[in-house]
């Protein structure tokens, strides 16, 4: 009996060692580091927030589809155009922050292996005195679009404008409508004489 076990069982450590050979790798990637990095105190906006990981970032189409970045302050705004350029184990967006004060910068990647993982981290920024300040949004920016007022309002002009040409359509429906009817009748009326 153990004479033919030992072969049995060296067979079977020697399809597990093949099969296990065979498989293909599915580690995530591991972020290595970011900009700004956990825990730090910034005292100037960086040109990038950036998140780089260990190996290249999936990006299928070439898109960053299912890539992000969005840094939020401590009221919730968000800041920055919503744009996230993917290449290689690296992808960025422009920076821009609002007054001093603690942000939290969440992100989005696909990994390698296709899976999509996210993190966040926390910092703070201290500005010099004097220190232009970028307006925050209510809403997560979307890449191309203006970002929306911070105060979640309409904008006057835009109201007034809208109200003007719903006014105008309004009159022209109801001309259009008039000499419709005004038409109908003079056809009614003629042959009514006729018959």
């Amino acid at each position: 009996m153990r004479r033919a076990s030992a072969p049995l069982a060296s067979l079977g450590l020697g399809l597990a060692l093949v099969a296990g050979s065979a498989l293909p790798a599915s580690a995530h990637n591991a972020v290595v580091s970011t900009t700004p990095e956990e825990g730090e105190t910034l005292t100037e906006v960086p040109e990038f927030f950036v998140v780089t990981t260990n190996e290249a970032m999936l990006d299928v189409g070439g898109e960053g589809a299912g890539f992000a970045i969005q840094v939020t302050d401590g009221s919730g705004l968000f800041y920055g155009d919503g744009c996230v350029d993917v290449g290689g184990p690296s992808m960025s967006t422009p920076a821009a922050l609002g007054e001093a004060g603690d942000y939290t910068m969440a992100f989005q990647y696909v990994s390698a292996d296709g899976h999509t993982l996210s993190d966040t981290l926390e910092f703070r920024y201290e500005p010099a005195a004097g220190a232009e300040a970028s307006a925050g949004a209510p809403v997560p920016p979307t890449c191309g679009e203006e970002p929306a007022a911070a105060s979640g309002g309409e904008d006057p002009a835009t109201g007034d404008e809208s109200a003007a040409v719903l006014g105008t359509v309004a009159v022209i429906g109801g001309v259009i409508v008039l000499l419709a009817v005004g038409a109908g009748v003079a056809v009614w009326l003629a042959r009514r004489r006729r018959g």
